[in-house]
């Protein structure tokens, strides 16, 4: 038995129901094989077993009283995986979904992605079961503020430095982090995704969809391709998506379909994403309300957005949305290029699907760091205490995204992979790593 295989049975049995965290850990070890073959420094220093466990894992209680009187209960999590390259890097996530297994999936993925960015970050996660959707501003301060009374005593600018994630906007990081200077007295750069009144950055909000096209652009430029006239289905309407969609409109694509958990909407002619801002950002409705006011739009409850041909597929909506069987309806459909927008999105069996029919995949590790990348960058600007314009971090984010490219794509041809990313971006990715726990000793 390889030192990989002894190390993914180990992987399934010492995690029980963790089938997300599972399916991460799986999926890297799979993919850097090669890696092994003949170097035993790995082995020896125990490596993968040492970057499959967190340095510290957090759980705890967060006790709150809603409008009405009522003390409700949720569990609160912080994984902080791995900090070899630099202090953890991850999000806050509230929503009911959340669980162990959750966080240390997207804590272990936010090591390597962290890595591919070139900064000095590493990889941490966190968040709640507490759900902010139907919640008044009076009770989503006071859960916030419960929240970092516990949260406050484990991160710190040079430690951990968490971020917005799903349900977790900029009000909420502002209650958290004003909960977090009053109790340190200190004003610190240990929240991104501020305010820009009080050390934020631009480009945070535009950030993750921004750098997804940045990276599919110079992807299609390798193969003599651009956006302009392509077709392109984007699932979800949350930021990711919509400014994923606002960037390849910019460079002339043509976005025919986005979605919600309702269900999706298609417009043959282009969605007008101005409309769907005013929905999603200023009304706070459901997608289905665009079809309501555009006659040429068809709306499908639930269903696959997949269904809808297409030149680019962008799933920008939660982990494992898209699989196998929608992977082959995509390919039928003449689908060439698959960027991932939200995290894990694409199933192993769908991503293996798209590779054997020779669809280029981008995956999440790479092509989503732009939010993280951009995190990092608000780091600098409040350590310096210098804001950069729009542009400059724009155009500072498009460099990082380029250059994740070329070592994503590096990797993969060095280690006989060409055109596979999944590939190329884990092994990039736990190189980096590797290195730093390697020249750090056992620790």
């Amino acid at each position: 038995m390889t030192y990989v295989d002894r190390v993914l049975d180990k992987l399934e049995r010492k995690n029980p129901g963790e089938p997300e965290f599972v399916q991460a850990g799986t999926e890297l070890l799979e993919s850097i094989r090669p890696m092994f073959d003949n170097d035993i420094t790995y082995e020896k220093a125990a490596i993968l077993e040492r970057i499959l466990i967190p340095e510290r894992a957090i759980t705890f209680r967060v006790p709150w009283v809603d409008d009405e009187g009522k003390v409700r209960v949720n569990k609160g999590f912080r994984v902080q995986f791995n900090s070899a390259v630099g202090p953890y890097k991850g999000g806050i996530r509230f929503h009911p979904s959340v669980n162990m297994s959750v966080i240390k999936f997207l804590g272990f993925e936010q090591i390597f992605k962290n890595s591919l960015t070139g900064l000095s970050i590493g990889g941490g996660k966190g968040g709640s079961t507490f759900n902010p959707k139907g919640k008044s501003d009076n009770e989503i301060m006071t859960f916030c503020q419960n929240f970092m009374s516990e949260l406050f005593k484990y991160i710190g600018p040079d430690t951990d430095v968490p971020a917005g994630d799903i349900g977790v906007g900029g009000r909420e990081v502002g209650y958290m982090f004003g909960q977090y200077k009053k109790l340190k007295n200190i004003h610190a750069g240990v929240l991104t995704g501020a305010g820009l009144d009080f050390g934020g950055s631009y480009v945070r909000v535009e950030a993750t969809g921004y750098g997804l096209i940045y990276i599919m652009e110079k992807m299609l430029a390798d193969r003599g391709e651009t956006f302009n006239g392509k077709n392109v289905v984007i699932s979800g309407s949350g930021n990711v998506a919509i400014y994923a969609a606002e960037k390849a409109q910019q460079l002339g694509a043509n976005v025919v379909a986005m979605s919600d958990s309702s269900g999706y909407i298609y417009d043959e002619d282009g969605i007008n994403l101005s409309d769907i801002k005013e929905i999603k950002e200023v009304k706070r409705e459901r997608i289905y309300t665009y079809a309501e006011t555009h006659k040429n739009t068809e709306y499908t409850e639930g269903g696959s957005i997949w269904e809808v041909p297409c030149n680019v597929a962008l799933p920008c909506a939660t982990q494992n949305e898209l699989d196998a069987k929608d992977a082959e309806v995509l390919i039928a459909n003449g689908t060439k290029y698959v960027g991932e927008g939200a995290n894990m999105p694409t199933t192993l069996k769908a991503s293996d699907t798209f590779i054997d029919s020779g669809v280029i995949l981008v995956p999440a590790k790479a092509a989503n760091a732009g939010g993280v990348a951009t995190s990092a960058l608000e780091m600098s600007q409040r350590s310096m205490r210098i804001p950069w314009t729009f542009d400059e971090v724009d155009a500072k984010l498009k460099d990082i995204m380029v250059n994740i490219y070329k070592n994503i794509d590096d990797a993969a041809k060095t280690y006989g992979f060409k055109d596979n990313y999944i590939r190329g971006a884990n092994i990039a990715g736990f190189l980096k790593v590797s290195r730093a726990m390697l020249a750090q000793g056992v620790v």
